[in-house]
Parts: C-alpha cells; sequence; structure tokens
C-alpha cells in the first residue's frame, strides 16, 4: 500500500536542545537537532507508521540482525538556507534512489522514494531553526535502514527501521578548500567488483578503517583506494570520488561496481560537459598519474562528495613517491566547479539545471 505524506504525524519536543552558538567550531557530526524521522517494516504491513519524534536513543533488542550481519545502509544530504532566506535540498530525489539501490543489494525492501523525499522535506521544515548561517556551513541529513528483527541467523530481516536524523556541520575536512593530503593504500582492499562497493552500506566504511588510520598516522587526510584484484586502477577515495585533469583531460574513475556512483560526481560531471571540458569516465591507472605528474601534464587532481563538495588534492603519497599536484594550491576547476555549486545551492547563483528544491 503507498502511504501518503499526510500520514506522517508530528510529536513536537517539549525540551529543545541549546543550539551550537560559534558556527565556526561546527565540526562534522558532533551536534543533533530536536527531532527524527522514524517509519518501520514488517513482512505482514509492509513499510508503515511514518512518524517525527523527538530525537533520542532507541531501544533495540541485543540479538537485533543489523549487530550482527550488517545489514544496514544510508545516505547523506544537505539542507541549505539561501542568501534570500529559503531552505532548500540539493538533488533528494537522486539520493532516495540511490538508497533504493542500497535496499535490493541488501535484500532491504525498497522504500516509496516520493514519501522518503516529503518526510526529509517536512523534517528540515521542523527543525530549520537548526540550520547555521555561516560560511560553508549546512545541515546535514542522514536517513537509513537498520534490521532490527531479533534472530541470530543469516538470512534477510523481516523487520526494519528507516530513520531520518539531522546535524548542523560546518566543513568536512579541517583544510576547508584548501587542498588535501591523500595517502594511496597497497596493502588493504575495500571493494571488489560483485561487492558492495557500489552500494552505501556500513560494512564498506568499517573494511577501510585499518587503511584509515595508518594514513592519519602518517599525516594524510584520506585514503586512495586502488582495485581489489590488480592494485593498480584507481577507484575513489573512503569518502569521495576522485577528478584528475591531465592535459586538458578530465578523468574520473568508470562505475563499475567497485566505487559508489556519486551524486556531486554526476552533478560535476553534468557542469563540466556544460561548460565544453571533455569528460572521460574511464578506467584509470596510477602509474598513468604518476607518469603524467613526471611529464608535468598532470594539471589538478580533486574530490568530490557532499561533505565536502569539492577538496583539491594537493599531495598523493603511493609508496614512496610524494606527488605534488599543481604546486598544492586549488585548480581553476576545481575552484570553478567549487563556486558554482556552492553558489546554486545557496541560491547566489541561478539553479539551471533544476536541481534545487524548495522546502518551504
Amino acid at each position: 500500500m503507498k502511504l501518503s505524506p499526510a500520514k506522517i504525524t508530528i510529536q513536537k519536543t517539549a525540551t529543545p536542545k541549546p543550539k551550537p552558538s560559534d558556527t565556526s567550531k561546527l565540526g562534522f557530526g558532533k551536534y543533533y537537532t530536536d527531532h527524527m524521522f522514524i517509519m518501520n517494516y514488517d513482512k505482514e504491513q509492509g513499510w508503515h507508521h511514518p512518524r517525527i519524534v523527538p530525537y533520542a536513543p532507541l531501544s533495540l533488542d541485543p540479538a537485533a540482525m543489523c549487530l550482527h550481519y550488517g545489514q544496514e545502509v544510508f545516505e547523506g544530504l544537505k539542507a541549505y538556507r539561501t542568501s534570500q532566506g529559503k531552505v532548500v535540498l540539493f538533488r533528494p530525489d537522486k539520493n532516495m534512489a540511490r538508497l533504493n539501490l542500497s535496499n535490493e543489494r541488501l535484500c532491504i525492501p525498497n522504500i516509496d522514494e516520493e514519501l522518503a523525499v516529503e518526510a526529509i522535506k517536512l523534517l528540515v521544515a521542523t527543525d530549520k531553526d537548526w540550520i547555521p548561517n555561516g560560511e560553508g556551513t549546512s545541515l546535514y541529513i542522514r536517513p537509513f535502514i537498520i534490521a532490527v528483527e531479533p534472530h541470530i541467523g543469516v538470512q534477510p530481516a523481516e523487520q526494519l527501521l528507516f530513520i531520518i536524523i539531522m546535524s548542523p556541520v560546518g566543513a568536512y575536512y579541517p583544510e576547508g578548500i584548501n587542498p588535501v593530503k591523500i595517502y594511496v593504500e597497497r596493502n588493504y582492499v575495500r571493494a571488489v567488483r560483485g561487492g558492495t562497493g557500489f552500494v552505501k552500506t556500513a560494512a564498506n566504511y568499517a573494511a577501510s578503517l585499518k587503511a584509515q588510520d595508518e594514513a592519519a598516522r602518517q599525516g594524510f587526510t584520506q585514503v586512495l583506494w586502488l582495485d581489489g584484484v590488480e592494485r593498480k586502477y584507481i577507484e575513489e577515495v573512503g569518502t569521495m570520488n576522485v577528478f584528475f585533469k591531465i592535459q586538458g583531460e578530465i578523468i574520473t574513475p568508470a562505475l563499475q561496481g567497485s566505487i559508489l556512483g556519486g551524486i556531486t560526481r554526476l552533478s560535476c560531471i553534468e557542469l563540466l560537459r556544460s561548460w565544453g571540458y571533455i569528460v572521460n569516465e574511464r578506467p584509470l591507472t596510477l602509474d598513468e598519474v604518476e607518469q603524467a605528474a613526471s611529464k608535468g601534464t598532470l594539471e589538478e587532481a580533486f574530490g568530490t562528495g557532499t561533505a565536502a563538495v569539492i577538496s583539491p588534492i594537493g599531495e598523493l603519497k603511493a609508496d614512496n613517491k610524494h606527488i605534488i599536484i599543481n604546486n598544492n594550491q586549488i585548480g581553476k576547476v576545481a575552484h570553478r566547479l567549487y563556486d558554482t555549486l556552492t553558489g546554486i545551492q545557496n541560491g547566489r547563483l541561478p539553479d539551471e539545471f533544476g536541481w534545487v528544491m524548495n522546502v518551504d
């Protein structure tokens, strides 16, 4: 049965939390708004009882299957307050379509994408006073689905929760829009074709922790993953898709089943092509990048993602080689993409692609 957004009930908190007063110290994922959205699933009723309630801890059975077998998926998107004072979302329909792609891979029943978008809009409207006003800030939105059926046994759960929480955030990386240092991982593998690398599930990130910890110990911000078979093809950074500009050609690894199809990645490709750039989605080896760097044809590199939007890459460490990119400065392409995307999101630039959705 298709649920109507009108079925979403709202229970307001009687004890609102104090909001962070200094937006320059928000960080990422440190504070949470007053309310959250919850919807239940069971085999008999399907998805039902959609509601907005005060933010609070969950009560889970110790045998809840998400705790034992990792049947969990999630998404990430943002709400923005524009320069005109409007509250908007950026391509939420794409996020909900990708959530269902993840659901399919993890044997989770599909959600109604239109209902999910309306639930996000209603939750954001309920807590819109939490949207920060500082430069580079936004309201991060985390929808996720967990298997809560109490059962010790490997099979798809028949009881699940769809939950949405929100957090006022600043820059994801401490460097902000300044170039980051990336560690190329040679020993560990995040994902392979046929696995779950192309969807957003917790196991992908758990598998990345060891390499991320090693990178941090060496002073690097993130890990660049290579393919899990030949260990030579560039795939993605832990929290971003990646782009390289080599002799005028902008290259990003093709979506072949082991990397995430990012919404920001898609938006950048569409923008770049509309500006007349040659953009190729194709296999790209680390050797090709190293050779371009040695020849002086590696012009710039950057990552794309909801959290950071655009993050220039100033240095790659591969084995004992340190590749400095564009003199460790932000490149023209990355800068233009950042200015354009944030300009559209914040209402400073016209939304010529129809990407922005008004909340109120």
